[in-house]
């Protein structure tokens, strides 16, 4: 396994410090931080053919719908990879664990929202199963943060982690738009990325025939097709009331790719040339101000807004997902009778479960859509911060008891199986 790269640690850093000071003047100074991210910086009166409502686009929404598209881009190209190429991490039966523990997961927190929410008092605007999808995202770059520090640097769990947070908040975002009221959802202007994918998959991203002459090579190796398609898949997936944030994703399997998997993240990847990895290394540093932007805008957190609602929360996150991953991820590899992946403990499987007991990125992407404005959403949003205590904790239960795949090399991380210690060198062959 080769080494994961610095960035994701930053994001954390970056995502925890753009929060900490939103709380800290949501909680000075309310009103002064409410009138900044629901600042109207535009206000669009678009054709109905477009956008039913006249569309107000503030720092907040901003940031959201369009910014954390390039994250969703970034996180979901590693699934991408990890699914389809050479060594990837989710080819033929190893998906069949990632997948379970994902499925369960999000079964578990939905199903512990419904239950938990029917069983205490909750605001008078909330109907039955209200908000049930708020729950069902992680976080990807706060799981690692904290899954590092647990397992060890270079353990293979790590990469277990992220498979699984990446799949479970592709997905979350995926079931809050799916679930919208039917006359939000405009599924026709899914045409638009689709065809943008298959377009510039068929002139650019196919790999070039043997005897096909250096021009066409080169072409297949420009950026700016792939940046003009995902502007108008990001178009057509925020027009059809999907989540702006996964605008971008239709167009990653048409961009051209290396020919095998390094792992999540993997420093290496940075020695690449083909297209896919050259758009991923150019948002590293754009989208650590992104998530700055984030914590600033969606991370502020009212320490007074207590109510049975961040009971809730924290009921599906805290009991629903990991009850959930171990009956259905568990219970499902034990019955198909799959096998731990190398150097992976079921010890090691309870550390990342208990890890991804924290939500906070895509759930509070989710406060808008799936439950009523005010108190409610206040109430949710403390308890996702509150749920990320669930890291500490797995820090002080089984921090020291994870070891890393390979042996240390001299700067803190390691390298695993596979990787000779060489995860500095320039990697093979790429197909781009």
């Amino acid at each position: 396994m080769y080494r994961v790269s610095s960035f994701v640690t930053r994001f954390a850093r970056a995502l925890l410090g753009g929060a900490v000071l939103a709380t800290l003047w949501v909680n000075l100074a309310p009103a002064s931080y409410y009138d900044v991210i629901e600042w109207r910086l535009l206000d669009l009166d678009l054709p109905s053919w477009i956008a039913r409502l006249p569309v107000s686009v503030t720092p907040q929404s901003l940031v959201t719908e369009a910014l954390m598209a390039l994250f969703l881009f970034f996180v979901g190209k590693e699934l991408w990879e990890a699914l389809v190429l050479d060594r990837g991490a989710l080819r033929g039966r190893q998906a069949l664990l990632p997948l379970g523990l994902t499925l369960g997961g999000l079964i578990g927190a939905g199903v512990a929202w419904v239950l938990t929410a029917s069983l205490i008092v909750t605001a008078d605007e909330a109907g039955f199963a209200t908000g049930w999808q708020v729950p069902l995202g992680s976080d990807v770059v706060l799981g690692f943060l904290i899954g590092r520090r647990v397992l060890g640097p270079g353990h293979p769990a790590l990469h277990l982690l992220l498979l699984i947070a990446i799949a479970t908040d592709i997905l979350a975002l995926l079931i809050l738009g799916l679930t919208q009221p039917l006359g939000l959802i405009r599924p026709a202007w899914l045409v638009l990325p689709a065809l943008a994918a298959l377009v510039v998959w068929r002139v650019f991203g196919r790999a070039p025939a043997a005897d096909a002459p250096e021009r066409d090579r080169r072409a297949r190796l420009a950026l700016w097709p792939y940046v003009l398609a995902g502007l108008l898949s990001w178009v057509g997936v925020a027009a059809s009331g999907l989540p702006g944030a996964l605008g971008l994703l239709p167009v990653v399997p048409a961009i051209a790719h290396a020919d095998r998997s390094f792992g999540l993240f993997a420093e290496v990847e940075e020695l690449l040339h083909d297209p896919l990895n050259r758009l991923a290394q150019a948002l590293a540093w754009p989208l650590t101000v992104i998530l700055v932007l984030f914590g600033l805008t969606r991370g502020g957190v009212d320490l007074a807004a207590f109510a049975p609602t961040t009971l809730t929360t924290l009921a599906s996150l805290w009991f629903g997902r990991p009850l959930g991953m171990i009956l259905i991820g568990l219970g499902g590899a034990a019955f198909l009778g799959l096998r731990l992946p190398p150097g992976v403990s079921l010890r090691d499987i309870l550390a990342v479960i208990a890890i991804l007991s924290m939500g906070f990125t895509v759930p509070v992407i989710a406060l808008d859509s799936a439950l009523p404005g005010g108190a409610m959403q206040e109430a949710a949003r403390l308890g996702l911060a509150v749920s990320l205590f669930a890291g500490p904790l797995a820090l002080l239960l089984w921090r020291g008891t994870g070891s890393g795949a390979g042996t240390s090399d001299g700067t803190g991380d390691r390298t695993g199986d596979g990787s000779d210690g060489q995860s500095r060198r320039r990697p093979g062959r790429n197909s781009a």
